[in-house]
Order: C-alpha cells, then structure tokens, then sequence
C-alpha cells in the first residue's frame, strides 16, 4: 500500500459509506468516480477510505493520474513493487505493460487513480482490468459513463465540519470542534466551507498566531496574496488560486469562453443566476459601450397616486453576440470541471471561486485587471438589459425578484467609485422598484448611489443627475424625512427650470413634487397653488388625457380634500378615476389608485353608502393585481377598515386594522411611517370600543416613535399627540389631557396655520376639555370662533362643521342651566 498518509480527517462518513457501496457492487471491475469543484477533498477522501476501509484488497495502490506519463511512472512503480527484479531488466514502458498484464490476470485489488483530467488517459488502464476495484478522483464530472463507473459528486463541508477541520489545524488540537476561535464560523463562511481554503486559512492562523477575524481582515484588505498564500512547510502548487489557475488554463484550450463567462458570474450572487442572463453576452472582448439613455424620473406612490413621469432607456446598442454553441460549450466545460453547477434554468457558482474570480493577480492570465474591469461592466450591462423596463408593471415583478439577488451582490462587489453610466441607471431602476415595494431603506441606498455616480461621471447638471436627485429626494419624503426632501426638491426644480425650461415635462414633474412635499408637511398655503399652476401647464404642455396630467390632476384634488375644499376635490377625483378608466383601463394601478382616493373622499364627506363599496372592490382588486403583501395593498386594507370604524363596525374594522399592522411591521418595519400611522388607526379603534388600557399604551408608544422618525413638529407628530390627548380625556385624566392639547394646537397653528382643518379639529377638541372641566368661559369662545371659522373653510354642511356646531350648542345650553 502506497496510499497518502492523512493525520486530519473530519466529517463524510455518508460519503465514504457511499463510496463503500459503490466499490462493494458485484460484478468485474467496479469503478468509483469521485468528482468535485478542485479544493473539495476529493483526493483526502479517495485516501481515507483506501486506508481505513481498504484493507479487504489486495494490493492497494496509489496512483497520481493528472498526465498520460504519470499514469504510466505509476503502473511502473506497481510493478516494482510486485516484482522488484522487474526494475533491472524492464524499460519503464515495459514494467507500466507488465502491471497491466498483472491488473488483468487478478483479482482483488483496489486501484487509486488521484486527480485524472482527461478519461482518456486511464482508458487503456480500464480496457485491460478485469477483476479488480478502480477508484477515481477528477475535477472532472463527466465523460466517466464510458467506464460504468458509479459516480459520486462531492460537496463542501458543513458549517460544524468546517468550524471542526480550521479550529483543530489553527490550535494543533486534535480533538473535535473547540470552542474559542473567534470569528471560526464568519471565516469559514467566507471560505464557502471549501476543505483546502479552510486548511489554507488554517495553517496560516497556526503558523502566525492570528485570529479568525484577523485573516478576514487580510481576506477584505490583499485577497490575491491571502488566496495564493501557503502557511511555511505547506505545498506552494496546493493553494486555492494556483489550483484554479491550472483548471481555467486547461478549459482556456477548449472553451475560451470560459474564462470570461466565471469573471461575469464573479458579480452575481452564488445561487439562482438566469442562464437567460449569459445569452446577450457580447462575442467582443473590448467593454461594452455605455447604453444611451434619457432620464427615468422614479415611479411611486403613497396614498395619492403620486407618479414619476417614466420613460424607457435605450437598450445596448446591437453588437455581435457570442456563439449559442460557444456559450453553451463553455458553462459544459465549467461545469465539468465542477467550477459551477448547472440546473435546468439557472446556474451555481462557489463564492470563493466568484471571491477568486474578481481578484486581479497579474501572476495570473485570468484575473487580469483589465479582464475582471471588463468582466463588471459586462455583469451590469446584461443586468439592466435583463431588467423589466417598468417598475411599477405588475408583469415584470417576477423578473425583478429574480434579479434583485445579483444587482444586490452586484452592488455590494463593485466599489461605488467604477460605477459607470449603466450602472448608475441600473440602481436608479432598482430603486424605483424596491420603493415601490416598500423597502424604502434599500431603495434610499440605490437612489443615493446613482446619484453620486452621475454626478461623477454626468455632472452635477446633467438631466440624468436632476433625474436622480428627484428620486432621492422622493425617497426622503417618503420615510417622512422630510428635512432633507424639500430642500433637495427645491434646488431640483430651481436647477431643472434652468437646465430644461420652465414647460420641460420633467420641470412640470418637478414641481409637481416639490408641492407634495409641501403638501406633507401641511403647508397647503404653498402647495395647492403650485398644484393648481402644474396642472394648468401640464394640460398645455402634454394634453388633457396624457397619464401625467392625469397624476397632476388626482394631486390637486388629494390637496383640496386635505384643505377640506371636499366641494371641489370630489367632483376632480371623480373626473381622474373616469379618465384613468378610460385612458389606462380598470385594472391599471393608477386607476385603483384613484378608486381608493375617491372612496376616501366619500368617508371625508360621510358618504360611507358610496365610501365602503368603492373600498372594497378596491382591496380585492388591488390583493389580485398587486399582491397581498404590496404597500399599496395595504393601504387599502388599511383605508376599508377606517371605513368601517367610520360606520360603526368595529367588529370588521379592528381585525382588518390589526392585520394591516401586522403585515406593514413585516413589510415596511416598525419605524417606517405606515406603519406608525397602522399603530395609530388601531390604537383608536381599541379606543372606540372603550379598551383605554390598550388604547393608551399603544398612543404613547406611537408618539414617542413618532417624534423620534418624523421629528416633533411633522402633521403626523402632531396628529398622534392630539389621539393620545383624547385618549386621556375619555378616561378622565384632563390634567395631562388639556396640556397635550394646548401644546397641539399652538404647534398647529404655527405648523399648519390658522384656518388649515386639523388646526380647526385641534381648538374644537381643546374647547371640549375646557367644557369637561367646567370652564365654560373659555370653551364657548374658542367653540364660537371655531364654529365661525370651519363654515368658511369647509362649508356649512361639512361634517367637521355640524359636530362643532352641535358643541357650541350644548356649551351654551349648559351655561344657560347654570
């Protein structure tokens, strides 16, 4: 027996028993072929199992096959060994003939061939053996049917096994897993628990007296040395990069795509990559050119149908693309040799092969920098030619969630500073759907990116930049960071009027969004007349019915009902949701948009017969179109339950509310604005059916959070400070009920202003606690200047009006029995 000697084994006991069974087949020769990505330990387990479970044959021998000249040293030196005379007398030729004579005319023997690239190195071994057992090692992981040979395909080692196999090397205790090896399971993580990275990684902590996190330090800081690095007394040729090099230098021969398509699967995630992704793979070598693009003003929309104008980019200008046969030649090749792993649909990849991959070596010919540079430009070009040109199309959603994984390993691989003009575009793009999808805080990350990569590769005036700062900025006030959005809608607009003209449909987009944000923050006083001047230019500028000014139309009419002006906003609701059905047809989310605007409408004016219908069929259409779990889906579920409340039946409403929560917390997060407003609508429905203990709770925990994400003086802050002030009053608790309240109207009326609705509800309700405490000589004034007030406002009949007038009313009956 010639077999390696092995001091450090851990874990694949299912694989040698495997391989037992494999080797204990009845029949002639039984061959085993053992295959797997180079580093896996094929060879380490070829040798445990000759050693420890071999000892039924006779001989064993071991036989290093990576060349047609070592396969015949091998069967020489088997021939000395059976008969050493033979080695004074016989050419090397005719002692590796005479083993093979020997191999054909016995049986029960166990030959070991380590490391074949090429079955037909070992064929005429395999055509002269006849009794025997072979056992196999190859990165390669075909071509060994011609043999009948039981195939088994080798895997990385498990977490534990991995933990095991670095802790025992670094600390020279061979005694199982150890505890103490800091950062042990984030280093062999990184390592993708590939057997010789982890010994590599290993030796190297023993020999220096380094810590786990320390090597992943130097992984992050020097990957090419780490990678190509042996701790002293280890096997130069045996490190991670120069086995690969080996491998790439092999496929090179037959598959020159090979190289290439590895360097562009560096820049995705490790699982799921599209093979429909590699099928616009330029046949040139030189980098892509940057796509021609116009700007992309981001889709999205919170409650009101708020709309970026969207315009396609142009695609990659056509250039030749690489062979079918070529391409297809080149994953089989890769795939043979176990460098990825191929499905029906997509492709796996290592992510320490990917980690090598896009570490330039100059030492190495595949990890020039040159290549790997053209190989990301290449990754994101064919991501965003991939991409669903519209964020908002529930039909490209699918697809967006299959790319999203590899645009975001994308990101995170690429330093901001090679971001080019597609790639900028590309995050832009994604952004607009990850808003879109709720997860704002990712969404401000990739509009942030683009941003700064357009303003260094474009310029700080370049329509692409503008385009990009409106996004972030619609980003910022949609999280309610409002502090940062206006201002940068400001310069946006001052700079878009300058760049593209005052009419450009972008600079009407602009201004369109500048008043939202106004809007949010209840300055109505400056938002409505630019909503009122944006829809007059954008009806000259892009006509009646154009998808733009229809959004501009729906902004103005959310703008008059938060101003109470229902009298005007209905009837233009009413004409945006007709047009919309019309121009975008039934189903378009803008059009469900406009249905639940509407719907909200209704409840403002108590039309609840109207109201909870539209709601409804709103909900189901909107969980069929967009999904269950789509923000916009949640407001409406959101927005059916207040209806409810407002009709009195809490039994539907609570339960809708408390799912609306529940769904908002998981989607959106516990600090995201919608779901603060979630908290707020329960803890008032709690409320309503006289559950002050949770009512109360809920409302001081809403608030605190309010004040710290939105800031003590947003409409929603205050907003929350009046519910809790009026959760105190039902319980009787005026002492802190009338502070809050006074507090709350005072930052009204210097937030909102005087005559804005809430600061109108805010002097009602502080006129009723006076009331309820008896000091009826500040209540009926304020009721009195309050009741003068809201009919002018909001009009004689308007709901607010009649519950104010009907106050003052029994004010003063009040005060007359006294």
């Amino acid at each position: 027996m010639n077999v390696p000697a092995q001091h450090l084994f851990v874990g694949r006991r299912d694989e040698l028993d495997e391989l037992e069974a494999a080797l204990l087949a009845p029949g002639g020769v039984v061959v085993a072929a053992v295959h797997g990505l180079g580093g896996i330990g094929k060879s380490t387990l070829a040798a445990r199992y000759a050693a420890g479970r071999g000892g039924r044959w006779n001989p064993v021998w071991w036989i290093t096959a990576d060349a047609p000249q070592a396969v015949q040293a091998g069967l020489a030196a088997l021939a000395t060994a059976l008969q050493p005379a033979l080695g004074t007398v016989l050419a090397l030729e005719e002692m590796a003939g005479w083993a093979l004579e020997w191999l054909g005319c016995h049986s029960g023997w166990l030959l070991v061939l380590d490391n074949v690239t090429d079955p037909a190195d070992i064929a005429a071994v395999m055509d002269r053996a006849a009794g025997g057992r072979v056992l196999v090692t190859s990165r390669l992981g075909q071509g060994w049917h011609r043999f009948g040979a039981q195939v088994v395909r080798l895997e990385v080692l498990t977490e534990d096994q991995a933990v095991d196999l670095l802790t025992r090397i670094a600390t020279g205790v061979d005694t199982g897993v150890r505890a103490g090896l800091e950062g042990a399971r984030e280093l062999v993580g990184e390592l993708g628990c590939l057997p010789l990275a982890v010994e590599q990684a290993a030796a190297f902590l023993h020999q220096n007296q380094m810590s786990a996190r320390a090597y992943l330090d130097l992984l992050a800081t020097s990957p090419a040395r780490v990678y190509d690095q042996a701790a002293a007394g280890g096997q130069s040729g045996r490190t991670i990069a120069r086995i690969w090099q080996i491998t790439l230098g092999a496929l090179a021969r037959d598959a020159p795509l090979a190289g290439p398509i590895l360097r562009i699967l560096a820049w995705y995630a490790p699982q799921d990559v599209p093979r429909t992704l590699l099928e616009a793979i330029p046949a040139a070598t030189a980098p892509p050119a940057a796509p021609r693009q116009r700007p992309v003003w981001r889709p999205g929309w919170r409650g009101r149908g708020l709309r970026w104008p969207r315009r396609r980019s142009r695609r990659l200008p056509a250039v030749p693309l690489a062979d079918p046969a070529d391409l297809q030649r080149a994953l089989g090749a890769l795939a043979a040799f176990n460098m990825i792993t191929l499905d029906g649909e997509t492709i796996t990849v290592h992510r320490l092969v990917q980690a090598l991959a896009r570490t330039p070596d100059p030492a190495d010919p595949h990890r020039q920098a040159a290549d790997i540079d053209h190989a990301r430009a290449t990754a994101t070009a064919l991501l965003d030619q991939a991409r669903p040109a519209d964020a908002l199309d529930p039909a490209g959603w699918p697809a967006w969630r299959l790319l999203l994984p590899h645009i975001d390993a994308l990101a995170e691989h690429a330093p901001p500073g090679t971001d080019t003009a597609t790639t900028s575009l590309l995050l832009n793009r994604t952004a607009a759907f990850l808003h879109n999808q709720g997860s704002e805080a990712r969404a401000i990350y990739y509009f942030h990116r683009a941003l700064v990569g357009r303003q260094r590769v474009l310029g700080e005036q370049h329509p692409y930049t503008l385009t990009s700062r409106n996004n972030l900025a619609g980003a910022y006030e949609s999280v309610g960071d409002l502090g940062r959005a206006i201002p940068l809608f400001e310069q946006t607009l001052t700079d878009t009027e300058r760049v593209l003209g005052e009419q450009h449909p972008y600079t009407l987009t602009s201004r369109n969004n500048l008043a939202y944000a106004y809007e949010s923050v209840g300055d109505l006083g400056r938002a409505i007349p630019l909503f009122e001047q944006t829809l007059t230019d954008t009806e000259r500028v892009l006509g009646e019915q154009h998808p733009d000014t229809l959004t501009s139309r729906n902004n103005l009419a959310y703008a008059y009902r938060a101003a109470g002006d229902l009298g005007r906003a209905i009837p233009l609701y009413e004409q945006t949701l007709t047009d919309r059905q019309r121009v975008l047809g039934e189903q378009h989310p803008d059009t469900l948009r406009s249905r639940n605007n509407l719907a909200y409408a209704y409840v403002s004016a108590g039309d609840l017969g109207r109201a909870i219908p539209l709601f409804e069929q709103t909900l189901t259409d909107t969980e069929r179109v967009l999904g269950e779990q789509h923000p916009d889906t949640l407001t409406s579920r959101n927005n059916l339950a207040y209806a409810y409340e407002s009709a009195g039946d809490l039994g539907r409403a609570i339960p809708l509310y408390e799912q609306t929560l529940t769904d908002r917390q998981r989607v959106l997060g516990e600090q995201h604005p919608d779901t603060l407003r979630s908290r707020n609508n329960l803890a008032g429905a709690y409320e309503s059916v006289g559950d002050l203990g949770r009512a109360i709770a809920l409302f001081e925990q809403t608030l605190t959070d309010t004040e710290r994400v939105l800031g003590e003086q947003h409409p929603d802050t205050l907003r929350s400070r009046n519910n809790l002030a009026y959760a105190y009053e039902s319980v009787g608790d005026l002492g802190r009920a009338i502070p809050l309240y006074e507090q709350t109207l005072t930052d009204r009326q210097r937030v909102l202003g005087e005559q804005h609705p809430d600061t109108l509800r805010s002097r009602n309700n502080l006129a009723y606690a006076y009331e309820s405490v008896g000091d009826l000589g500040r209540a009926i004034p304020l009721y009195e200047q309050t009741l003068t007030d809201t009919e002018r406002v909001l009009g004689a009949e308007h709901p607010t009006t009649r519950v104010v007038r009907g106050n003052l009313e029994a004010a003063r009956r009040e005060n007359s029995s006294q």
